[in-house]
């Protein structure tokens, strides 16, 4: 395989990575916005849910991270300020796999998000790379 489909289908990937990745947390973000009563259950049951609703009501910090991952979500995907986006999305997703996923019964959850996480790491390196917003600007930029 020649270098300019190598580097073609690396661009492509990335982009695949950044939407796909983008998805859980739209998903996520409309669960938590649209069934707080429901999510904010089931962050009290969990295992460490007490030690975040002492600082505040579990609605309240499920209608904050619904925000927060929608519109870090929409970021990501769109890739715009790819990296402050990844890295608000780090800051939500470490305290709910603190709280919520941590659970002696199943290690699957905890390692979807860890795994998450890494994909989040990847981009906060990065950045967007093509296909993105940032790419874009930057080009524009460039060209002025």
């Amino acid at each position: 395989m020649n270098s300019t489909v190598s580097t073609t289908i690396q661009k492509i990937s990335w982009l695949i990575l950044r939407v796909l990745g983008s998805g859980i947390f739209l998903l996520a973000g409309m669960s938590h916005v649209t069934g707080v009563n429901r999510t904010a259950a089931r962050l009290e049951e969990a295992p460490f849910g007490s030690v975040v609703t002492s600082v505040a009501s579990a609605e309240l910090l499920v209608i904050l991270s619904g925000i927060a991952l929608l519109g870090g979500g929409l970021l990501f995907l769109l890739g715009y300020k790819t990296r402050y986006a990844a890295l608000l999305l780090a800051v939500v997703l470490v305290p709910i796999t603190l709280t919520v996923q941590v659970s002696m019964y199943s290690l699957g959850p905890l390692f979807k998000n860890i795994a998450i996480m890494g994909i989040l790491i990847f981009f906060i390196v990065n950045g967007a790379f093509n296909y993105s917003i940032d790419s874009w600007l930057e080009r524009k930029r460039v060209a002025e």
